[in-house]
């Protein structure tokens, strides 16, 4: 058995996913002290740049790049019903990512909490993608063939 490009995508995808939930957690619990402390102000933004934005970032490029892997071995990602729910969801999640720093500049929370909860139910539906069912397989008829004439 050998490492394929695949797995390995994968891994880095989950490695980069998994910084970025820890950051994402990190910052709002950071962002709870700064309102009590003067000299904490800033932090929270800071690390969730740093911790959240540039993983998601680098996730989405590495899962396109797994997705066009798959799509080159003919393993259709689209055949499976979880997958176009991933898609709709990484598009407000890398929305919600994006406006996090600047809202946690001012004290908000809310893009924060929204990615947290994106990234839970992203995580949900790729842990129990088989709830979610799968396209059948096309059946190719059998051409008949006719019996060739005896000699």
């Amino acid at each position: 058995m050998r490492l394929s490009p695949l797995d390995l995508l994968k891994w880095i995808h989950f490695i980069l996913l998994a910084t970025a939930i820890g950051g994402a957690v990190v910052s709002l619990l950071l962002s709870g002290f700064e309102q009590e402390r003067e000299d904490l102000k800033g932090l929270a933004a800071s690390v969730w740049k740093q911790t959240v934005v540039w993983p998601v970032r680098m996730a989405i490029i590495v899962g396109l790049l797994a997705m066009v892997q798959k799509l080159q071995w003919k393993m259709n990602p689209f055949n499976f019903y979880y997958f176009h729910l991933k898609l709709v969801l990484i598009l407000p999640l890398a929305a919600s990512v994006e406006m996090g720093p600047k809202a946690l500049a001012v004290g908000k929370r809310g893009a924060a909490m929204v990615a947290l909860f994106l990234f839970l139910i992203i995580s949900f539906v790729v842990y129990n993608q088989r709830l979610f069912g799968a396209r059948a397989p096309k059946v190719l008829d059998q051409p008949t063939v006719a019996a060739a004439p005896a000699k």
